[in-house]
């Protein structure tokens, strides 16, 4: 796996083909729209979706933070898909693997479960944001100016490649934006939506096991 160094406002962030961030200084890893439980329910409405995308979208997360020796997971929302399923008592087992871990959510638009329900699960559960300087967490990206860098999730970010020819691709990217980074969804069943890059924007896309600057 090639990962890629990226700094900003003075920090250095680790940009992973896993569709992740590692913060080297706090030794945590940011990861945004996991969507667990996505492919349940879909299965429930009889729509024919590989059970085993629900295991690897864990078994990833387990392994980066092995590989990371990481102390706090920051979820940047959307970390369950819908209403409650089974995959939530496999989230909780998966949380409970790890005790040594801090486990943070902020809510995203499908984290609909009552609020019950996360601090049940062991979380440290922010409804909205959460500043940890010189960054602010969100799941939505901030329309409002903030003194804070905004690191966040939701769009689903996706860039479109053009190689010679005709030959095209859309892949998965890390958006860097004068004032916010949209991460990549995590889960392996959540889609990319295409961005459309400023001239003044950076851009790095994950094509398989490589994070490569293209803008």
């Amino acid at each position: 796996m090639s990962a890629v160094k990226h700094h900003i406002r003075g920090t250095e962030l680790l940009l992973l083909p896993e569709k992740a961030i590692y913060w080297p200084e706090k030794d945590a890893l940011l990861v945004a729209d996991l969507h667990l439980g996505k492919v349940t329910h879909f299965r429930k409405a009889g729509i024919g979706l590989p059970q085993e995308v629900e295991t690897e979208n864990l078994e990833r997360l387990s392994q980066l933070i092995i590989d990371h020796k990481v102390k706090t997971l920051y979820i940047l929302g959307d970390l369950f898909h819908s209403h409650m399923n089974t995959q939530w008592a496999k989230f909780k087992s998966f949380m409970a693997s790890f005790p040594q871990i801090q486990f943070v959510l902020i809510r995203g638009n499908h984290d609909i479960l009552d609020e019950k329900n996360y601090q049940a699960a062991n979380l440290k559960y922010y409804p909205d944001r959460l500043i940890l300087e010189p960054f602010i967490l969100t799941h939505i990206p901030l329309e409002a100016a903030s003194k804070y860098y905004n690191i966040c999730g939701h769009i689903h970010p996706g860039v479109r490649l053009r190689g010679k020819g005709l030959q095209a691709i859309k892949l998965p990217c890390f958006h860097f934006r004068a004032d916010r980074l949209v991460l990549p969804a995590f889960g392996a069943f959540t889609g990319t939506a295409r961005i459309e890059p400023q001239e003044e924007d950076c851009i790095f896309a994950i094509a398989e096991d490589k994070v490569v600057r293209v803008s």
